[in-house]
Order: structure tokens, then C-alpha cells, then sequence
């Protein structure tokens, strides 16, 4: 499977991921402590789902980077990045989540995506 088929499906993923837990938490009225811990438990896994997501991302990245680093393009490609911003922000939007949110999550995301392309650009040398 090719690198961008692969991230536009973690992409979609993650969204689906988020979409649905929202969905499922607007439809959940806690009464107890079970239903308490029993949504507690839910935010762990999805907790673990997302990481796990996270992680994939960047080991995507990482052959970004090496690619990036054989070819001598700059880590950061800030036109791409306002692409991803901006698509985050309207995803964000359909699931009631703030576009500052948004903005601070996907900037920390990229953040950690340019240390490990950066780090890939060390390997290769």
C-alpha cells in the first residue's frame, strides 16, 4: 500500500474514531458509578486507540523524513501544513470541536512530526 493511500486512511480512521466516540458519549447518560466507570473504561481504550493511531502517523513520517532528506526538501512544508490545519478544523467543526482545539492539537501533532523528521534527516547522514 502506498504512503499517502496509507495516511488518508489513518486520517480517516482517526476521524471515524472521534466521530464515533462522540456520538456514542452524547448518547450516554450517566445515573451511577457503574456508568461512570463503565465511560471511564471506554476513554482508556479509545485513549489506547488513539495512540496507537498517533504512532502509526508518525512512522509514516519518518519515511516522509528519510524521503525528504534523500531529495533535499526542507522538513517543514508550510503550504501542506495549512492544507492539513484547515481540513482538521472542518472535520473538527462537524463533531462540535473548537477550531483552537483543533489548531493546538494538529499544531502539537506537527511539532512531533517535525522532531522526527528531523531525526530521520540525522539517521540518513
Amino acid at each position: 500500500m502506498n504512503q499517502k493511500l496509507l495516511k488518508h486512511l489513518l486520517q480517516a480512521a482517526l476521524l471515524i474514531a472521534l466521530s464515533s466516540s462522540v456520538a456514542r458519549a452524547q448518547s450516554n447518560t450517566i445515573n451511577t458509578k457503574q456508568d461512570l466507570d463503565a465511560n471511564r473504561v471506554k476513554i482508556d481504550s479509545l485513549d489506547d486507540q488513539l495512540m496507537k493511531i498517533l504512532g502509526e502517523r508518525e512512522r509514516i513520517v519518518k519515511a516522509i523524513g528519510i524521503y525528504k532528506a534523500k531529495n533535499h526538501i526542507p522538513p517543514l512544508q508550510a503550504a501542506r501544513f495549512k492544507q492539513v490545519l484547515d481540513k482538521g478544523i472542518a472535520a473538527g467543526s462537524k463533531e462540535g470541536l473548537s477550531a483552537e482545539f483543533i489548531t493546538e492539537l494538529l499544531n502539537a501533532i506537527h511539532r512531533e512530526s517535525l522532531r522526527i523528521e528531523g531525526d530521520s534527516t540525522a539517521m540518513k547522514h
